[in-house]
């Protein structure tokens, strides 16, 4: 039994090195011919391959599949989760005051700097000391 598996493989083997033999010597022949310039090149080389086409139908099938394929993975995975959408925060009447007072008070020490040619004084601002407009017209002179 053994004797007969070994020939077996052996003959196999020999096959398959005739067959890569048979492969080498063709590529052995087309590299020559390649140096001796007496073959012409071979059509696949010297045309551009012709590009395969669909039809609007096999396009059609195949989508249809592949919406199938990920409605079932949706299916199986509980879809994707819905989106909670937090409430817009409101601005306060008293907030919208205050900004719009610290704007005034900003722009009205910017027009007398460019007036005067003054630098705007560092520092926080009045608005975020906690004072008022009154509090701090007071303070400033």
């Amino acid at each position: 039994m053994a004797n007969k598996l070994n020939q077996e493989i052996i003959s196999a083997a020999i096959e398959g090195f005739e067959a890569q033999k048979v492969r080498i010597d063709a590529q052995i022949a087309e590299l020559r011919a390649s140096l001796s310039g007496s073959a012409t090149e071979t059509e696949s080389s010297s045309a551009p391959p012709k590009r395969r086409t669909m039809s609007a139908s096999a396009r059609r099938r195949i989508a249809a599949a592949q919406r199938k394929r990920w409605a079932e993975a949706k299916r199986l995975t509980g879809g994707a989760a819905p989106v909670i959408k937090t409430p817009r925060r409101k601005l306060s009447a008293a907030g919208r005051k205050r900004i719009i007072e610290a704007n005034r008070k900003r722009w009205a020490l910017a027009k007398a700097a460019k007036k005067g040619g003054q630098k705007r004084a560092g520092g926080r601002s009045a608005a975020k000391r906690g004072m008022t407009a009154e509090k701090s017209a007071a303070s400033q002179s």
